[in-house]
């Protein structure tokens, strides 16, 4: 393990390195054999696993149903939203043979699934009393992506994406903060990111929505990553895909749909937010193990001790000892590594003393606690763990969000430190092109506890009425 340690580059060296070793070393994936592609391992996947049922079950207060729809697009059926073909045509992956027979039509492979499921919800929406359909589904999908990283940029990921059609424009909006909400407070309460949520520029909305809306989180290097969005298309793909319905006044009238996603992109933020050079530092509530116990030898005493802890911790949380037959040093470096936020280590000279030796992996302490205090000791600390790495990541922002009025001073806080930058912007596609331009950057969101007042905007100096956030992101 210590050859394993020495190849985590320093984050403040090489943050881009330092991300690649921490994933390799961890175990969390292995690359796939097509480009852009990955392995989940199973230390990997189970926090997928993690993540994917504590927002199942959020989804599910809000009356959501699971479904899976086909993997395959026909060409004629995606291309009936011109702006969402647009959005996504040079990322996607087609289909073109089958055998050695030519295939009449082609087929791209789903990069999302708008067009299958409001092909669907034309079929099935007849009369008001159909609505509303709230549907998700767990899946993967496929962007074909220019430059690849782990979790961050893969061409294949896998996602939730949540597609609903409701009576009412008024419904719909609520349904689309309604799960904007939902991932803002899963992101800060379970995977301790402080995000930033907003609506999404007109430059960097959704292909085919009306209004999109983002939650947005700083990684350590300050660059900004979208981690979560929501979706009102109104009725433009209603209209597209002729989705109608009787009113209750027996009149005909279009539904108005959303879509919503997050994605195994979550574990990159997870990383990029937390991790140090000693390896992954996972939130408590998502880690695969959250108390990892370490036997300092295999006496019966000690192995009868940790098996009682273990029986008397599983309860409450996610407890491994870890029994294979790597030396005590390999397997404290493993843990540390694998970012599991409490380890116990049990020894005989502890169990003389009735105690074990308790570490956090935020802070990297040890303290003795008696064993028939560790239940407690364990509560308390688990949440402190959470609570500190949620205030660390929140601090790193803090000092790394800025505001400015010019491009010109723009640049120059960029210069010398990555961060968000708030600025007056008048929200032109093409004076955000021009952004993009110059500063090699883009707008992340309209901040929703910002006050949006006149002023002039930062790059062309028209009126503005908007306040936005912009940095270089992932």
């Amino acid at each position: 393990m210590a050859k394993k340690m020495e190849k985590i580059t320093s984050r403040d060296t090489d943050f881009s390195q330092w991300y690649t070793d921490v994933v390799k070393n961890s175990g969390l994936i292995d690359y796939g054999p097509v480009k852009g592609t990955m392995i989940f391992k199973p230390y990997g996947y189970a926090i997928w696993e993690n993540i994917q049922k504590i927002l199942d079950a959020e989804f599910k207060k809000l009356n959501v149903s699971n479904v899976y729809f086909p993997l395959l697009i026909p060409a004629s059926l995606f291309n009936r939203e011109k702006e969402h073909v647009e959005g996504f045509a040079p990322e996607l992956a087609t289909v073109t043979k089958v055998g050695d027979k030519i295939l009449g039509e082609e087929l791209y492979i789903r990069p999302t699934s708008e067009v299958l499921i409001v092909d669907h919800f034309a079929k099935e929406v007849k009369s008001y009393r159909d609505l509303p359909l709230i549907y998700n589904q767990w899946t993967s999908v496929m962007r074909w992506e220019k430059t690849t990283r782990p979790f961050l940029r893969s061409s294949e990921f896998l996602w939730q994406e949540g597609h609903t059609i409701h009576e009412s424009e008024q419904e719909a909006r609520a349904m689309t903060l309604n799960i904007l909400e939902v991932y803002k407070k899963f992101a800060s309460e379970v995977l301790m990111l402080p995000v930033i949520s907003g609506r999404k520029t007109e430059r960097e909305k959704f292909a085919g929505a009306k209004e999109t809306y983002t939650i947005e989180s700083l990684m350590y290097d300050g660059q900004s990553l979208q981690a979560g969005t929501s979706h009102y298309f109104g009725d433009n793909f209603s209209k597209a895909f002729n989705i109608k319905f009787q009113n209750m006044n027996q009149q005909e009238e279009y539904g108005y749909t959303t879509s919503w996603g997050v994605s195994t992109r979550l574990i990159g933020a997870i990383i990029m937010t937390h991790s140090d050079d000693q390896g992954l530092v996972l939130p408590a509530k998502i880690a695969p193990i959250q108390v990892q116990i370490i036997n300092i030898n295999e006496s019966t005493e000690v192995l009868e001790a940790s098996q009682q802890l273990q029986a008397k911790l599983a309860d409450d949380f996610r407890v491994a000892i870890d029994k294979s037959d790597k030396s005590f040093g390999f397997k404290i470096a493993d843990a540390e590594i694998k970012g599991i936020p409490i380890r116990i280590e049990i020894g005989p000279r502890d169990l003389e003393k009735q105690q074990v030796t308790v570490s956090r992996r935020d802070i990297r302490s040890k303290t003795q606690v008696n064993i028939s205090e560790v239940e407690k000791y364990v509560h308390e600390q688990i949440q402190a763990y959470d609570q500190n790495i949620y205030q660390q990541a929140l601090t790193n922002r803090q000092q790394r969000t800025f505001s400015a009025n010019t491009v010109a001073e723009y640049m120059a806080l960029l210069d010398k430190k990555q961060g968000l930058v708030l600025v007056p912007f008048c929200g032109r596609i093409t004076c955000e092109q021009e952004v993009k331009e110059k500063t090699q950057t883009n707008s992340r969101c309209i901040p929703d506890d910002v006050v949006q007042e006149k002023a002039k905007c930062f790059n062309c100096q028209q009126e503005s009425k908007l306040k936005v956030y912009f940095a270089r992101a992932y």
